[in-house]
């Protein structure tokens, strides 16, 4: 057995083209080694170092008494301020400790009784060294609130509920294996039809069924660390361990998540750690009047793309911050796991601005890398993976970095899986570009394939990027305005809707079965969602109507969207049988340009994919490994997926022991445009 190297060149034996950049590798794992050995030496370990959240903020003792501790290092002077109070500022001053955290005590008026009023109104007031005031919600708070009557500004709230109304999870975390993961990314405010922000109880009653019965097996929850504007899709986050007031309390997304892993579902938490709100009065900016607190001073700690702030991560508390909200997220609320967004934005320090990332290596070790936030996300996977064995990470990187998907102890970057993000571009611009005759099969293949060895990749042929207004999801690239006119059984099928649920179907497959070793969705594409997201904003006129999922379309049993949620419910069930995320990466026997055909075998299973257009292929002959007499597992071309019904589902196909594309066996099969078939023994 192979001994791994201790100094985090680990990553080297299973890609030896990073050999030249083993020194890099080496120093990068030395500063995460360095960090943590720091952690480990002053704060009991990594584990207890992420638990800052139960020290920090307002912590209520079991006399009801009140502790609230905050690191405010450039205040002179600060005092606990609220409704509890009359917002007076000498009932409750607070000390500053020689690490620049400032306390105070609010005792309980009688045993068990505190002080603070549940959900009422506080703040801290702080004084600068110029002498001005200023008045900020607490950065650790958990709950803040809106009132768009009064003002669009939101109030810190003293969340400290009695404890017949806390919410007690009847189930813990997910302990099903991560392989084989089907993800559905939602949005709780937009999964209903209703022209209104949707709530957790909503998507708990409505929504988690729907999830289960379409065959996914974990939910990727966006937007739910507090934004204080809606149409930010959840990315300018203000509030990072307060759970969204807009659809709900935290006990009523406690109850949803419970209900989840009631049904078998894992749930993943979309986390912001790349970026945050530049808000003030509302928000972690300049929050003890500097602006290097969490972010970096100047220049270097503003994104200038995203108009946001960036975090300090080399700064000894802005870790306790970070790690200890990722904690949070998984004990408070039981979460599985992370989707980090942004990831890109964090590993250089060009954070991907007018950057175009060819796939050298020399673009991933060399001095635009962010030592600093490498060593942030070894930091949180590792924390992460050891306390809690069934966690998920994802990253979302553009740049397609090495390492970002192995080990940290082999000297990566420790994250489970990485977004596939060029295989949905490259439908955008197949759909936008071409003609369905210049669609080149070894394009689609190379696309869907060319992903790291031994790092596991979540492929998606859309996921909400794609839906944002601006662009066009799926289905609006194939039907457009015929989404409108022609998507009724009553009507006759025109070509273009024809086409459009064919393809709609294909691609969605073969990215399942073809492009890695997990599977994502956006809430509403499975049935071919029409139209572009577009949040309420001044632009257009503070309108829902592109802010809501309609599932009404696809209840409705006179309408073609059903067919295509069908087909998406018969591949996820499908993989839950055959497993074929979970099995080694396909063999390609076929890519043939001129017919527009692609066959693969994964998983025991055999897929014949026809993109032509105009042709239909009789004993059409494909290699196969296996020799059997094989059978119909899937058609495309069924009726109850909006098909024409030209395979036979009975049918039987025998192979023939002759070397054929590479395989040792050959059958032949009935192949119709537009179409793919399965086939297995």
């Amino acid at each position: 057995m192979t001994q791994i190297p201790t100094d985090g060149t680990g990553v080297v034996l299973s890609d030896p083209w990073l050999e030249p950049f083993s020194a890099s590798i080496r120093k990068r794992y030395a500063a995460f080694k360095k960090q943590r050995d720091n952690i480990d030496q002053h704060e009991g370990g990594l584990a207890h170092f992420s638990e800052g959240y139960k020290t920090m903020g307002l912590q209520v003792d079991e006399t009801g008494g009140v502790r609230y501790k905050e690191w405010a290092p450039n205040a002179t002077q600060a005092r606990l301020i609220g409704e509890f109070n009359n917002w007076s500022h000498t009932a409750n001053p607070m000390t500053k400790s020689a690490f620049g955290v400032w306390e105070c005590y609010v005792p309980p008026k009688s045993s068990g009784v505190c002080a603070i009023p549940h959900d009422s109104m506080i703040k801290i007031s702080m004084t600068l060294p110029s002498g001005e005031s200023i008045d900020r919600i607490p950065v650790w708070i958990s709950r803040v609130t809106q009132d768009l009557n009064i003002s669009p500004l939101y109030d810190g709230r003293f969340w400290n509920p009695p404890k017949e109304q806390i919410y007690n999870f009847k189930h813990g975390h997910s302990t099903r294996p991560s392989e084989g993961l089907k993800i559905y990314e939602a949005h709780v405010g937009i999964s209903s039809p209703n022209m209104r922000v949707t709530t957790y109880q909503e998507f708990e009653t409505d929504v988690l069924p729907r999830i289960k019965k379409l065959g996914y097996n974990c939910i990727q929850m966006m937007a739910i660390m507090e934004h204080a504007y809606y149409a930010s899709f959840g990315y300018q986050v203000s509030n990072f361990f307060a759970a969204s007031s807009r659809y709900g309390t935290p006990e009523e997304l406690k109850s949803l998540i419970d209900k989840a892993h009631e049904m078998g579902l894992t749930v993943l938490l979309d986390v912001v750690h790349s970026h945050a709100s530049k808000n003030i009065v509302d928000g972690i900016n300049e929050f003890d009047g500097s602006d290097h607190l969490y972010f970096h001073g100047g220049v270097k700690g503003k994104h200038e793309l995203w108009d946001s702030r960036l975090f300090n991560y080399g700064h000894h508390e802005v870790l306790r911050f970070l790690l200890s909200n990722l904690r949070y997220w998984m004990d408070v609320y039981m979460f599985d796991g992370f989707r980090f967004d942004g990831v890109t934005s964090m590993m250089y320090t060009h954070h991907g601005i007018g950057t175009g990332f060819s796939g050298g290596y020399h673009e991933y070790f060399g001095e635009s890398v962010d030592t600093e936030a490498m060593v942030y996300l070894m930091l949180a996977n590792q924390m992460l993976h050891d306390v809690y064995p069934h966690a998920i990470t994802i990253a979302e990187d553009v740049s397609g970095m090495p390492t970002l998907g192995r080990p940290v102890y082999e000297g990566g970057v420790g994250f489970d899986y990485r977004l596939s993000m060029a295989v949905p571009d490259m439908w955008i611009k197949m759909l936008k570009d071409s003609t369905d005759a210049e669609w080149e099969m070894g394009n689609v293949v190379h696309t869907l394939t060319n992903r790291r060895h031994l790092e596991k990749s979540v492929a998606y042929a859309e996921s909400h990027d794609q839906a944002l207004v601006g662009d066009k999801t799926l289905a609006f690239w194939l039907m457009d305005k015929e989404m409108y006119t022609n998507m009724s059984d009553l009507s006759p099928m025109n070509a273009i809707v024809d086409r459009g649920l064919a393809l709609h179907k294909m691609i969605r497959f073969i990215v399942h079965t073809l492009g890695g070793e997990a599977y994502l969705n956006f809430e509403g594409n499975e049935f071919g969602h029409p139209e572009w997201m577009d949040f309420p904003r001044e632009g257009n006129g503070n309108s829902f109507a592109h802010a809501r999922r309609q599932f009404n379309l696809v209840d409705d049993p006179l309408l073609r969207y059903r067919h295509l949620n069908e087909f998406d419910v018969a591949m996820n069930w499908l993989e839950d049988k055959y497993k074929w995320l979970s099995a080694p990466p396909a063999y390609v026997s076929l890519k043939h340009e001129g017919d527009k055909v692609i066959v693969y075998e994964r998983a025991g299973l055999l897929f014949i994919f026809n993109f032509n257009s105009t042709q239909s292929f009789v004993d059409y002959r494909v290699g196969v490994d296996v020799p059997g007499e094989y059978k119909v597992i899937l058609s495309s071309d069924e009726k109850k997926f909006g098909g024409h019904e030209r395979i036979d589902l009975n049918g039987r196909y025998f192979t023939t022991p002759m070397e054929w594309n590479g395989r040792n066996n050959w059958l032949q099969v009935y192949s119709p445009a537009r179409t793919v078939l399965v086939l297995g023994l």
